[in-house]
C-alpha cells in the first residue's frame, strides 16, 4: 500500500485528521474510498491551511473533477480547515499494488 506522506507547521488540525476524514470520499468506478485506494500521495498542514497531492488510476479519468470537488467539501466539515489545496500528480502513477490489503480484497485482488 502506499504510504502517506503526513506533514505539519503549526497546524490547526493534526494531518491524520485530515488523511482520516478523506476515508468519506469514494472513488465511484471502484466504490472504494480513496485513501484506502492509496491515491493519497501528501497531507499537509500549515496553520489551517491544507494542501492534498493524490492521483487517480488513469490520467484520463473522467472524475477527476467530482473526486476533487468531494475531497473539498469533506475537508470543509473539519474543524480547523481553512484553505484547501489539491494538486494531481501522476508521479509516481497509481497502480493495484498502491492499494491496502483491504482493498485489494474487496476488488478481488487475492
Amino acid at each position: 500500500m502506499t504510504e502517506t506522506e503526513l506533514t505539519e507547521i503549526n497546524p490547526a488540525v493534526p494531518a491524520r485528521n485530515v488523511l482520516e476524514a478523506l476515508h468519506a470520499v469514494i472513488d465511484p468506478e471502484l466504490g472504494l474510498d480513496i485513501v484506502s485506494l492509496g491515491m493519497v500521495y501528501a497531507v499537509a498542514v500549515v496553520d489551517s491551511q491544507v494542501a492534498i497531492e493524490m492521483t487517480l488510476t488513469t490520467p484520463g479519468c473522467p472524475l477527476h473533477g467530482s473526486i476533487e470537488a468531494d475531497v473539498r467539501h469533506c475537508l470543509g466539515q473539519v474543524p480547523g480547515v481553512g484553505d484547501i489545496g489539491v494538486e494531481l500528480v501522476w508521479d509516481p502513477p497509481w497502480t493495484p499494488d498502491s492499494m491496502s490489503a483491504e482493498a485489494k480484497r474487496s476488488l478481488g485482488f487475492y
